[in-house]
């Protein structure tokens, strides 16, 4: 037991700056070196080389285009607001930055001062936090197009915020199923609870993982959503006026983002610095001792922290989120980019009343598994499971082919199907020209010649 274990006040902000050091640190530098492994990345899926020239396997790639950016010479357009200008770029990084702090990346650290939980700022709001903070960024990119007095800035920062209304909406209705499972919106409390059900809530809320997802890379301006920064319609979007170091902020929020919400997948969906199958690593607070659990009595179980188990569960969680970033990188260089029109569409009209309707589903299912006296555990988990599952298989199945979204030809393949207009792609472009239909020029990445 470790109620005569806990920080002293002193200790307590000791740890804390600490911490907040440490993990600043740490951000910036995987921040720096996610540019490098996206570049290395998608030459990998190009098959080219990508950097290798600076420092051995070019390792040291992001230190000198850092002092590239820090020593090059900086335009500021002469008709700009240069105050808002300058203050754009300053407002996108420090919510991306500061998100990371309510976010546990480890299990409990003892120490001779008392035990330190691996979380910068344990805060009861937990993911809220997270959800006001990340909203927050559009406003340096809005400012950043407006201040510099150029339409396709303009337009981009534009973008930008309606993107952000957009699938916010659909972000928080995805946490929403979390926060009915967990209970709780501290997000502590959320991988304690599912090394308690015995199953990550990927697999009883899988759903809500995809809506999560989709929303995220959204959120993040990453293809298929980067309308903010579409260079064939926009040159470069909301920083086409912005060059050195400023230029740079910008790109360092956005990685920044990348690497909040790829932590934010590993802890709501799989388990945070949970270690699969292993029970070792189970601990959490309750009424001021370290537990792993109760056992059938009810009594609770004393845990066993050591700095071996936290420094193997900070190992899990970095690999959960570098799986991420990965994915991230990988969907940027293997899909095109959405038309603006199927971006809008698949917020409002596919996410916003999926997410809503799934939520009513958990719940219902939720209350029926209460009352039935089934207790919070595997079975639980297996039942949700099961019902999230074939929701999922449907939601699938139901926005495949065209059904939601129409693809690049105007008609989708079922409506041509439908109306006996042609199977194929000539087919349709010529009966498309014949009829004048709205849409039948396009082309087949979705784009109407001029």
């Amino acid at each position: 037991m470790h109620e005569m274990n806990q920080l002293s006040t002193f200790w307590f902000w000791v740890a804390g700056g600490v911490k907040v050091l440490a993990v600043f640190t740490v951000v910036m530098g995987a921040v720096a070196y996610m540019t490098l492994a996206e570049r290395r990345v998608s030459a990998f899926i190009q098959d080219r080389l990508g950097p290798n020239r600076v420092g051995p396997f070019g390792l040291l790639q992001p230190i000198a285009d850092g002092l590239k950016n820090l020593i090059k010479e900086e335009t500021m357009p002469g008709t700009s607001a240069k105050l808002y200008f300058v203050l754009g770029p300053m407002l996108a990084i420090m919510p991306a930055v500061v998100t990371f702090a309510v976010i546990p990346f480890a299990a409990p650290l003892p120490t001779p001062v008392g035990t330190v939980d691996m979380v910068v700022a344990d805060v009861p709001i937990g993911i809220l936090y997270v959800l006001a903070l990340s909203s927050l960024a559009v406003y340096g990119i809005v400012l950043s197009g407006w201040a510099s007095n150029n339409k396709y800035a303009f337009l981009g920062g534009l973008r930008a915020s309606a993107q952000m209304i957009s699938y916010e909406v659909a972000l928080g209705l995805s946490v929403i199923a979390v926060l009915l499972l967990a209970g709780n919106v501290t997000l502590t409390e959320m991988v304690w609870k599912q090394q308690q059900l015995g199953l990550w809530f990927v697999f009883p809320l899988s759903l809500a993982f995809i809506f999560f997802v989709i929303s995220a890379l959204a959120e993040t301006n990453r293809l298929p959503f980067d309308m903010p920064e579409a260079e064939s319609e926009l040159i470069t979007g909301y920083h086409t006026e912005y060059s050195a170091m400023k230029f740079s902020m910008f790109f360092i929020a956005e990685y920044a983002h990348v690497l909040t919400a790829s932590a934010l997948m590993a802890t709501l969906f799989f388990g945070g610095w949970d270690i699969p199958v292993w029970k070792g690593d189970d601990m959490f607070w309750h009424e001021g001792a370290l537990i792993r659990g109760f056992d059938e009595a009810g009594a609770p179980i004393p845990a066993t922290p050591s700095a071996l188990i936290t420094l193997l569960t900070l190992g899990a969680f970095c690999a959960k989120t570098a799986f991420f970033v990965l994915v991230y990188i990988w969907i940027r260089w293997t899909l095109p980019r959405f038309r603006y029109d199927q971006v809008m569409h698949l917020g409002w009209k596919v996410l916003l009343p999926a997410a809503l309707g799934y939520i009513v589903l958990i719940a219902g299912t939720m209350l029926v598994l209460d009352q039935l006296g089934v207790p919070f555990g595997l079975f639980y988990g297996l039942a949700l499971t099961a019902v999230s599952g074939l929701t999922t298989v449907v939601f699938l199945f139901f926005v495949d082919r065209d059904r939601v979204i129409g693809g690049a030809h105007g008609e989708g393949s079922v409506a041509r199907a439908r109306s006996g207009a042609g199977s194929g792609p000539a087919s349709s472009g010529a009966a498309g020209a014949s009829t004048g239909a709205p849409g039948a020029a396009r082309s087949t990445f979705g784009v109407t010649p001029g």
